[in-house]
């Protein structure tokens, strides 16, 4: 298919758009908390691309609709563009600080060499620190580049929140929801982006209803966590990252900075939320709850989350991580073995629920040295397949390691029948024909195999990159991290920070753009740009 670039162009000048008007909305916060000094550099960081974006969109306005090859190229460009722009407020405010015009004020702390909020903020004034941050933003990674979450501006704190929050749902369907006419090839964009999936026939209809859907569990996420005692900015940040299953905080120690069981207790609910595909809440909030246990995929969400929480448990009791002398819950005290067996499965439901959620909220200190590396590959586990697809979650997604399970044991079968039989396989309540099954089959094993093929990639660079063995960073410590990085999850074993080689956070960025895009449009992108295809506008 011959590739129009002026078609990507058109596409991505409304991507960057939707991007700038989510800075600029932003200019709220700094006027409410009186960060005046913000101001300059998140204005150059909104104007850059809003006059980049209406620039390319101007001049390529009536180029055709996008067709599939484009849609690929389009979602994985533009998150990568969105994420190098998204970059500019961090990288602005950073060096609004270095530079320190007295006409603007900055407060002390943040040009005091030596103090917390100087020392966080300076490492974005590496250009690459900034992307990175912005990507895992984007991607709903998590995994950062703040040494002291809590020390930053409030501005940059709302920013990381913020663009998890929009990126969970996904950048095209933002972009679909506030600027895609009808007909412009927004079915294309929107599958482009891992989605499949509609609620009404119209796609613009159906991205708006997730937008919708998004903002009320928004609001309820809100309350429940100030009502199980997180201040309101912190439960208005932790609700949009938590639901977005993003991962991202304001504090130093994520979660684990408040040591309050209803606190954990209440995002567990929040994360599974996020885990639950848009469709499914759809139906259940028009009042067809059936599809809680009949939706193949949210069935097993709990399930999955059951029993990896289970195994977690049971491992972290029998090894005895958790051994407090006693635990105090709703007003009883616990002591010896039912305290141990408490904590752990505070812990072990927490942890489980948001790596396999693909959250990233950490409650349990240093995974990488507290716990054993049984626990640590369990963990890794539940972040590699992650939950439902058309969720905000990443990993492989249950409904591809149900369709190879499935579907292999389909094919054994098979083979005890005769070859004129007719056999059908049946997938979430659809019955497939052989055509079909054979589509399914093969798309969740390319899929997984190349997971699996730059899981690998990612781990060797690490391996190579960083110390390894005595006093250094364990295999499994590796082999977590890049999982982390590629489920856009955010649970570390110690290994990300600004102190990283560069070869490290290049491979940790590309990791995080091809595990949100699901592979393949990044693989389809990387071929049209070094390969020849044919190119006219």
């Amino acid at each position: 298919m011959p590739l129009r670039l002026g078609t990507i162009a058109r596409d991505l000048g409304r991507m960057l758009e939707a991007l700038a008007g989510l800075v600029l909305v932003s200019v709220v916060v700094p006027l409410v908390w009186r960060e005046w000094w913000v101001l300059p550099g998140l204005v150059l960081a909104g104007a850059a691309p809003l006059l980049a974006g209406a620039a390319l969109r101007r001049r390529f306005d009536r180029a055709d609709d996008p067709g599939r090859l484009h849609g690929m190229m389009i979602a994985a460009s533009g998150w990568f563009l969105v994420a190098v722009f998204g970059s500019l407020p961090f990288l602005f405010v950073a060096w609004t600080a270095a530079l320190d015009p007295a006409w603007l004020g900055v407060p002390a702390r943040f040009t005091t060499a030596g103090t917390d909020a100087s020392s966080t903020l300076a490492a974005f004034r590496n250009p690459l620190n900034g992307v990175f941050e912005s990507m895992s933003g984007f991607t709903g990674t998590g995994l950062t580049m703040s040494v002291h979450e809590d020390a930053l501006p409030r501005t940059l704190q709302w920013w990381r929140s913020l663009i998890e929050w929009v990126g969970g749902v996904g950048v095209i369907v933002l972009t679909t929801a506030v600027l895609a006419r009808p007909g412009s090839g927004s079915l294309t964009l929107y599958r482009s982006e891992a989605r499949s999936e509609k609620i009404h026939p119209s796609i613009v209809s159906t991205v708006r209803t997730i937008w919708w859907i998004f903002l009320l569990f928004t609001f309820f996420s809100v309350l429940l966590l100030w009502l199980a005692g997180m201040p309101m900015w912190h439960a208005i940040n932790h609700a949009m990252t938590g639901l977005a299953t993003g991962g991202f905080s304001v504090t130093d120690s994520s979660i684990g900075t408040y040591g309050s069981v209803a606190i954990d207790f209440a995002l567990v609910p929040v994360m599974v939320l996020g885990s639950i595909a848009f469709p499914i809440h759809y139906l259940v909030l028009t009042g067809d709850l059936r599809n809680l246990y009949t939706d193949l995929q949210t069935r097993w969400v709990f399930v999955f989350f059951g029993l990896g929480s289970a195994l977690l448990t049971a491992l972290l009791f029998t090894e005895r991580v958790y051994a407090p002398e006693s635990v105090a819950v709703a007003g009883v005290v616990l002591r010896g073995a039912p305290a141990a067996l408490f904590q752990s499965v505070r812990y072990g439901l927490f942890q489980f629920v948001s790596a396999a959620s693909c959250t990233g909220f950490q409650t349990a200190g240093s995974l990488g040295t507290d716990w054993s590396p049984q626990a640590q590959l369990t963990v890794a586990a539940g972040m590699v397949v992650g939950a439902a697809a058309g969720s905000t979650v990443g990993g492989i997604k249950l409904v591809r390691l149900l369709t190879l399970t499935k579907g292999t044991l389909f094919r054994i079968r098979g083979v005890f029948y005769p070859p004129n039989a007719v056999r059908t396989f049946q997938l979430d309540g659809r019955t497939l024909t052989s055509e079909e099954t054979a589509q399914e089959f093969e798309e969740a094993a390319i899929i997984t195999f190349l997971w699996f093929v730059f899981l690998a990639l990612g781990a060797f660079v690490l391996l190579v990159s960083l110390p390894t063995g005595p006093g250094g960073y364990s295999l499994e410590n590796v082999l977590f991290e890049v999982a982390s990085a590629q489920g856009n999850v955010g649970l570390s074993a110690g290994i990300t920070g600004p102190g990283m080689p560069t070869v490290t956070k290049v491979m940790f960025l590309f990791n995080m753009w091809i595990g949100r895009l699901e592979i393949i449009p990044v693989l389809v992108l990387l071929r049209g740009v070094f390969v020849s295809t044919g190119v006219y506008d």
